[in-house]
């Protein structure tokens, strides 16, 4: 298929692994030229090189964190007139809510809740003025379904979805989308290294922990990041500029509700 995102220009925050490199991957397959972003050069750099080598398009790296003004600068420095931006960022590590202090829960809420609103706030104009535009934020299956532990990267992650409800409206006539993918149990360091977490507390084996987890899902396995960034790569393309708003849940059925 054919997504009409040739020579389309995206930025794709924290991309240099994990589901944000899987999107970048699936966008340059679709013909786009991106801005890349991570806080580790060599990595970061090697992502670029690897990309740029496989689909034949412009890949520029910006190491910076995008948590702050001075990155967020930096990617638009690289690409001031955005096509399409994926806003992904790393969450807080799992901790109980009463080791949270107040600089926790404010340095959370600007990880995963200001940081993508300010990058909205920077770019969806342009695009409603140029009359294309494809924002998608990259959140948790623990929107809908809170895990211990994770409750500020849940909030915080819910506060973003909430507060764009009503401005993903405002840009829709403008050919501009805002949608929120929510993964669930995706194969990716985050997800190796809560496992990790859970044998050492355990003293079962890793492997033991990951089998288990496995088979609550109802596909029986982890997502990838390949096919978690080739539903964003949809969401960003001609075929999806009506349908905004929305939350799309990525978990292979482990979220158990119809609605």
């Amino acid at each position: 298929m054919d997504l009409g995102l040739s020579g389309r220009k995206a930025i794709v925050c924290a991309s240099s692994r994990g589901l944000g490199r899987g999107c970048a991957e699936a966008l340059a397959e679709a013909g786009c030229d991106l801005v890349i972003n991570g806080l580790d050069r060599l990595r970061l750099d090697k992502t670029a090189s690897e990309i740029r080598s496989r689909y034949g398009v412009t890949v520029t790296p910006v190491v910076a964190n995008v948590s702050t003004q001075e990155g967020q600068e930096a990617l638009l420095a690289a690409c001031p007139q955005p096509d399409i931006l994926i806003n992904n960022n790393g969450g807080p590590p799992r901790r109980d809510y009463r080791e949270l202090d107040r600089e926790a829960m404010i340095d959370g809420v600007i990880q995963n809740m200001v940081s993508p609103i300010e990058m909205i706030q920077k770019v969806a104009d342009g695009m409603a003025e140029r009359g294309f535009g494809r924002i998608v934020n990259i959140t948790s299956i623990t929107v809908r379904m809170p895990l211990e532990g994770l409750d500020l990267s849940s909030g915080a992650r819910a506060g973003l979805t909430a507060f764009l409800a009503g401005v993903c409206r405002t840009y829709a006539g403008r050919n501009v989308t805002i949608n929120n993918l929510l993964p669930g149990k995706m194969d990716t360091d985050r997800l190796r290294g809560g496992i990790e977490r859970a044998a050492g507390l355990s003293g079962r084996s890793a492997d033991d922990i990951g089998r288990a987890q496995q088979a609550e899902i109802p596909a029986g396995r982890f997502g990838t990041a390949e096919e978690f960034g080739q539903i964003c790569a949809f969401y960003c393309s001609q075929h999806a500029a009506y349908v905004t708003g929305q939350n799309i849940l990525i978990d292979g059925g482990l979220y158990p509700a119809a609605f």
